[in-house]
């Protein structure tokens, strides 16, 4: 990993008055952009997709210059010219999921937030280690895929979108669908509703839902639309599918606003309390953006069955604020709570504690 002395030392050489935004031009860019614009930045889209003219469409969020990079290790490569543009990335998915965790945690550039963090996020037993020794509830683990005697989930490592995800409810089932050559992970299937859950912790403001040295926010809320599992059941029976051919999969295709029953609220913020004050313990703390990703059952209980330690696409439909966010400052996005977050950092001299 890039040591932190590092980036402290170009950020001192940094001109902190023509700061520029990046980020990939996919996932959550769009909110990031905008927001980004609203607090003053100027903004630098990293394009790896030959087209990106759907930018045309949404002046108000299109970058202000495109590069074109040929891999996402141009990153690396083209650090040079990035640190001489003074650039702060900001990761979302798209950094997890394509470059991987080594090689975003050896980018030379500034980067918003602490970088140690998607190595805990994107091993499934590591997220499992932090949250459960933080005292969060989760799914049940299957060890034994031969012992599957009731439906399970299994789940690929790192940020997929849910591409390859499934439902096993025996071990022939998971035979027929598992992928032996990419690590995974078996868990209960919770029956409840699914809800993803947004929130963002800042290490330098100090009112609010006080939590450590900072402050937890609630950003907002959604749930997902997940390609043909939310539509198969209207088929038949997923065995009798299953022989024809057809398997349920869960890649997102979309996202849906979500307000959760008041009474709740209460429990929603302790566990991104607790979450953050391990994360503090283990690797030096979240900061910025993060979802946790739940299950809530009929009998108003919490199984958390993931993390997302970064903005999340299911913040995309809050890009002028949420029903959560607007009771703090309305119109606020967690893509411009970020630039925010940045631009108070700088103002008041400690960037150090928001960028690494």
């Amino acid at each position: 990993m890039v040591p932190k002395k590092k980036i402290s030392k170009i950020m001192a050489e940094y001109d902190k008055d023509k700061l520029t935004i990046a980020t990939l031009c996919s996932h959550s860019s769009l909110q990031i952009f905008h927001g980004a614009k609203k607090e003053g930045f100027r903004t630098l889209g990293l394009a790896v997709r030959p087209n990106n003219k759907h930018y045309d469409a949404f002046p108000l969020a299109k970058p202000d210059e495109i590069i074109k990079l040929q891999s996402y290790t141009d990153l690396i490569d083209k650090a040079d010219e990035f640190l001489a543009r003074n650039v702060i990335i900001v990761p979302h998915g798209s950094f997890v999921e394509y470059m991987g965790t080594s090689k975003f945690e050896d980018m030379p550039i500034p980067t918003f937030g602490n970088r140690k963090v998607l190595g805990w996020e994107s091993d499934r037993n590591k997220m499992r280690e932090w949250l459960e020794s933080g005292g969060i509830d989760m799914p049940r683990v299957v060890d034994d895929p031969k012992s599957i005697d009731r439906p399970v989930l299994v789940k690929y490592h790192g940020a997929k979108g849910g591409r390859g995800f499934f439902i096993a409810k025996d071990y022939m089932d998971f035979k027929m669908g598992i992928d032996m050559e990419q690590p995974f992970t078996i868990q209960e299937y919770i029956l409840g509703t699914r809800y993803y859950l947004h929130y963002f912790y800042s290490p330098i403001k100090k009112d609010g839902y006080r939590v450590s040295d900072g402050c937890l926010e609630l950003m907002s809320m959604d749930r997902r639309d997940e390609s043909n599992i939310d539509e198969m059941y209207k088929l038949g029976a997923a065995e009798e599918l299953k022989k024809l051919g057809h398997f349920p999969t869960f890649v997102v295709t979309g996202n849906i606003p979500v307000v959760i029953r008041e009474s709740l609220l209460p429990k929603v913020l302790e566990m991104g309390e607790k979450v953050v004050e391990r994360s503090e313990q283990l690797f030096g703390g979240m900061i910025g953006p993060f979802c946790l990703e739940c299950i809530v059952t009929d009998k108003l209980e919490f199984k958390v069955f993931e993390i997302s330690s970064r903005i999340v696409a299911g913040s995309n439909p809050f890009i002028s604020g949420s029903p959560y966010s607007d009771l703090v400052e309305p119109g606020m996005s967690t893509g411009r709570r970020i630039s925010r977050e940045i631009k108070n950092s700088r103002d008041s001299d400690v960037m150090d504690l928001v960028v690494s």
